[in-house]
């Protein structure tokens, strides 16, 4: 009987073969680290998202304690000065002076009703003061900081604006200061942490709509019964309105 006849098989088909073969493994392991490290990093936001409320809940308990205490021995409980601004240009370039332009620049609101985040410290309050007429900040509270992230949230990767729709955005950008989700970057700013200006100018500046209801007279002082300058604890009702 004849012998089994062996089908030839060229060299370089075979080293195809085998290359294909190296490169499913590589990426077989690769999808599986992946995965590890997803779900490392979901336990580990999980954690920390659960750290976060436990401090922001026993903030709250404390000031309600010291409100108490001071109504209880007849005097009045005077909040700490904050830390964190949140400023709304609420007026165009009509008749506008250049340095007040360019201030408005250099705080990233080139748009009317664009807003963003400040730390507070003298060089911001006299920038402010400066460009008083032409927006309007107050104190934001963490229900005003939170809404504002998750609603109309966008930051820059690659100088691009993108949409804040996965943590991995925000790893991928901030991952090297410790932020790696959105309630990371949501702590860091209402906190006014050691990375606020890193976490800041990665969030692109917040594109808000005109406010329900309206503006009352947007050329006079809050205090005057208009909307320029600061209203303090009063912009978080304004947040709400343009959020």
């Amino acid at each position: 009987m004849g012998e089994e006849v062996k089908a030839f098989v060229p060299e370089s088909v075979l080293k195809k073969q085998k290359r294909e073969e190296e490169w499913a493994l590589a990426k077989k392991q690769d999808l599986e680290a992946a995965k590890k490290k997803r779900a490392e990093s979901r336990k580990l936001i999980y954690s920390r998202a659960k750290q976060y409320a436990k401090e922001y809940d026993e903030q709250e308990k404390e000031l309600i304690r010291l409100k108490r205490e001071a109504k209880l021995k007849g005097g009045f409980y005077v909040d700490p000065e904050a830390k964190l601004l949140f400023i709304v240009r609420i007026r165009g370039i009509n008749a506008m002076h250049p340095k007040t332009r360019k201030i408005l620049q250099l705080l990233r609101l080139r748009q009317i009703f664009n807003g963003v985040f400040l730390k507070v410290n003298k060089a911001t309050m006299n920038m402010l003061h400066r460009v008083e007429p032409y927006v309007t900040y107050g104190y934001p509270n963490l229900k005003s900081v939170r809404e504002l992230i998750y609603k109309r949230g966008y930051g820059k990767l690659n100088k691009q604006r993108t949409a804040l729709t996965d943590n991995s955005i925000i790893e991928q950008a901030l991952g090297k200061y410790g932020i790696i989700s959105t309630e990371d970057l949501i702590h860091e700013i209402f906190t006014v942490g050691p990375h606020f200006k890193e976490a800041n100018n990665f969030l692109w500046p917040f594109k808000l709509k005109a406010p329900l209801g309206g503006l009352k007279k947007k050329r006079n002082h809050y205090v005057e019964g208009g909307d320029a300058g600061n209203r303090e604890n009063y912009i978080n009702e304004l947040i709400r309105r343009m959020n």
